[in-house]
């Protein structure tokens, strides 16, 4: 099965909502064999405390029986396979990950969002969304995710698909087939929903063996995903997005930045050429 995210960032602040979400990008990272860099961001100089505040990849997977206590630095690649680069920058969060961005292109973020006050768009995982139009994974701050950072056990069941005419779902699909094999707990259930009058036709051969329902309902498209999400009791949403483009519409209110503030669970925009 192709590689999902060659190389992944996860943008961190050092609260708990990033130590969830570190969790998340360095299961993926695992199952990937990636490149995995953590970048934090102030516009104060960066600290020799700033460094220490990181999250150990080491420890954390020393504490998920993946490598014995007190190994080195190099056994993360050597025993692993999996490259850990640690960025500091002095500029402001939107700034400094749009700017390494452009300079270092990775295929997936992680990122941790807050769904207490304000909307998503104020917030810096949605301005970073806004402006770097690659594959997101958010997650949101106080949400079910499938990644345990205590042990990196895995609950990855059940994914949301919200599928339309337009844009393409195949890429979303392929996403979630790779998901469903590498970080999927069997069986894993794979659920497209369309609100609308007819379901599209949907090219679901990429998703293999996985079993697939197909559901169709009638309202408001947001109000109907986030109750799909909690009755199916999904584990992750994924949702297709008109790249760079798509981003630039759906973080002004709508869809996407709606689902991600209610969702019960994670949420990845893939982005469509």
């Amino acid at each position: 099965m192709e590689p999902f995210a060659p190389g992944i960032l996860h943008p961190t602040d050092f609260s708990e909502a990033s130590r969830v979400a570190f969790a998340h990008a360095l299961a993926i990272a695992l199952a990937q064999k990636a490149k995995l860099t953590l970048i934090n961001a102030s516009e104060d100089m960066p600290t020799v405390e700033d460094w220490q505040r990181f999250p150990s990849v080491r420890g954390t997977l020393e504490d998920w029986g993946l490598l014995e206590a007190g190994s080195s630095r190099a056994d993360v690649f050597g025993k692993l396979a999996v490259k850990v680069k640690k960025v500091t920058v002095d500029d402001s969060p939107v700034d400094a990950v749009t700017d390494y961005l452009r300079e270092h292109p990775n295929d997936l973020m992680v990122l941790a969002t807050e769904q207490r006050g304000g909307l998503l768009r104020d917030s810096v995982a949605g301005k970073v969304a806004h402006r770097s139009g690659i594959d997101a994974l958010f997650v949101p701050e106080g949400s079910r995710g499938f990644v345990a950072p205590e042990d990196g056990s895995l609950s990855l069941k059940r994914i949301l698909v919200p599928v339309d005419f337009s844009p393409d779902p195949a890429p979303t699909l392929e996403a979630a087939a790779w998901a469903a094999h590498w970080l999927g707990v069997a069986p894993v259930r794979v659920q497209l929903l369309h609100v609308g009058d007819a379901m599209p036709e949907v090219d679901v051969s990429a998703l293999g063996d996985v079993e697939v329902e197909k559901v169709l309902r009638q309202g408001d498209a947001v109000d109907e995903i986030l109750a799909a999400a909690r009755e199916f009791d999904a584990d992750m949403v994924m949702m297709s997005t008109d790249g760079r483009d798509g981003f630039l519409d759906i973080f002004r209110g709508s869809h996407a930045e709606r689902v991600v503030r209610g969702a019960p669970c994670p949420v990845a925009a893939i982005a469509v050429a």
